[in-house]
């Protein structure tokens, strides 16, 4: 099962509080549902407790005589259909939402959002009728889709109105338009807005899971590349002082001062530079060790160039 229906699971199980509130969510699904105009009112849905809640609604709310009927839009995908057929029911329909079935664009109605508390329960509607949500673990995403330009601008224009500053865009897909929030924080506010705050609440840990992972592949490349680092600077160090004896001369003829690093170097070589300065008397810091092998590196190189040439 995915995310997505997980979310509209818990959606459904939600109690509309007001009688307002109940005709804002059934007003929702059947605007952003397949059709509806005078000639069908309709939605079709894969997710059956979806089209129960919506058949319902509807008979309950208009007292129109609804049908649902169950077809295979996909190979083992069922997908329900709840429509009403009578000409004269979904007229009822429509006038019960204040639309006369011949509007043209399809717009949204604000006066079936009558209190502070049904835009709330209208996206929850629209979002069972024609709404996504990205698995967390791939995006933080929501989208509203429907055929309608104008009504995909009314969308936009309601969820830029609540006080979750969720910054709304619109896109076209196809012949489609795509009203979508992006963002972990943006999403799982609208989820709990809509009913939803056990779908939020897993979305922000699967955020965070990510994160505190994010973080560890961080730190471990980083203490990657300082043992690199550390094993380059080492390696090279090492070389300067092995081609030092080569050439006859020997840590003796390095300065009294670095003679003491020089060895402890070359006997441990896995050392990093502070392991190397606490183990100097007295001890050193770790700028102090580093630039002290600086002048071993440079002064072996100087040596044995000096001694070659001759």
């Amino acid at each position: 099962m995915s995310f997505s229906s997980d979310v509209k699971n818990e959606l459904c199980k939600t109690k509309n509080r007001q009688p307002c509130c109940e005709k804002a969510e059934c007003y929702g699904m059947l605007l952003f549902g397949h059709s509806f105009s005078r000639s069908a009112v309709s939605l079709t849905t894969e997710h059956t407790p979806t089209a129960r809640r919506a058949a319902q609604l509807t008979a309950t709310l208009t007292g129109a005589i609804v049908s649902t009927r169950t077809m295979l839009r996909r190979a083992s995908h069922p997908a329900g259909t709840v429509s009403v057929e009578d000409e004269r029911d979904r007229m009822r329909v429509l006038s019960a939402f204040g639309h006369s079935g011949s509007e043209v664009p399809l717009r949204l109605n604000r006066a079936n959002l009558e209190g502070e508390c049904c835009p709330a329960s209208f996206l929850r509607g629209a979002f069972l009728s024609c709404g996504t949500v990205f698995d967390p673990q791939k995006d933080y995403r929501l989208e509203f889709v429907t055929p309608h330009m104008h009504l995909s601008r009314d969308m936009s224009a309601l969820l830029g109105e609540l006080p979750l500053e969720l910054q709304p865009g619109v896109s076209r897909r196809r012949s489609l338009y795509v009203v979508y929030i992006k963002g972990s924080s943006h999403t799982a506010d609208l989820l709990t807005l809509m009913g939803a705050p056990h779908a939020a609440m897993q979305m922000m840990q699967v955020k965070m899971l990510r994160e505190v992972r994010n973080h560890i592949n961080r730190r471990t490349n980083f203490e990657t590349a300082n043992l690199d680092k550390t094993a380059s600077a080492a390696a090279r160090q090492i070389y300067a002082l092995k081609r030092l004896q080569d050439c006859g001369a020997g840590i003796s003829a390095l300065p009294a001062e670095l003679q003491n690093l020089a060895r402890l170097r070359c006997q441990n070589p896995e050392l990093s530079l502070r392991e190397l300065g606490k183990q100097l008397t007295p001890p050193l810091s770790r700028s102090g060790v580093n630039h002290r092998l600086q002048r071993i590196t440079e002064l072996s190189e100087k040596i044995y160039r000096e001694r070659n040439s001759d």
